[in-house]
């Protein structure tokens, strides 16, 4: 084990605490409160993907572990974040199906290629670069879900969401093309 990989596992055990503060009671904890804990736990999972990339890198710590978990923490952050989102009622099910979906499937794409010899046909690519970004600031901007000043965060992140997933669908596409269709 080595830093980048502990930074990995620590946002998987951010996963419980972004979860459970949605289920504090209200005496505990305000809505306000909740949303922006939550937001600046998941900003912090988001900082984190960066940062054990990062050092992995710079540090030359890359190994096949963090080759691994990074992705599955990734994935574990966002699934249960939009899942979250389903049961506050801030995203429609079938936007997190569609985003849930693409990821499982992908992923499986990833492993089935790897052992088939041909992971390289399905490396990152950055139309899902693009869509994981998209990702990003729509489910911050949907946690945090309270108008800043004159900016409609709620509005904003439901226009990202959408978007999001018409990229992952795109995204999707795109690597089964690369996989199954040859040049």
């Amino acid at each position: 084990m080595n830093l980048p990989n502990y930074i990995s596992l620590f946002r998987i055990i951010l996963i419980p605490f972004l979860i459970l503060i949605f289920y504090l009671p209200h005496s505990v904890i305000g809505n306000f409160d909740k949303n922006l804990i939550a937001t600046g736990l998941f900003i912090l999972a988001g900082i984190s993907d960066w940062l054990d990339g990062f050092l992995a890198r710079k540090l030359q710590l890359e190994s096949k572990f963090g080759a691994f978990i990074d992705p599955v923490a990734d994935k574990l952050i966002v699934i249960a974040s939009l899942v979250l989102l389903v049961e506050l009622s801030r995203i429609s099910a079938l936007i997190a199906i569609i985003i849930i979906g693409r990821e499982v499937a992908v992923s499986a794409l990833r492993e089935w290629m790897a052992g088939v010899g041909s992971a390289g046909s399905v490396a990152v690519a950055f139309v899902g670069k693009v869509k994981t970004t998209i990702q990003f600031i729509a489910i911050t901007l949907l946690l945090y879900f309270e108008d800043i000043y004159f900016l409609p965060t709620r509005l904003l992140g439901e226009v990202a969401i959408n978007l999001a997933a018409i990229l992952t669908i795109i995204s999707m596409l795109y690597y089964l093309k690369k996989a199954f269709i040859r040049d």
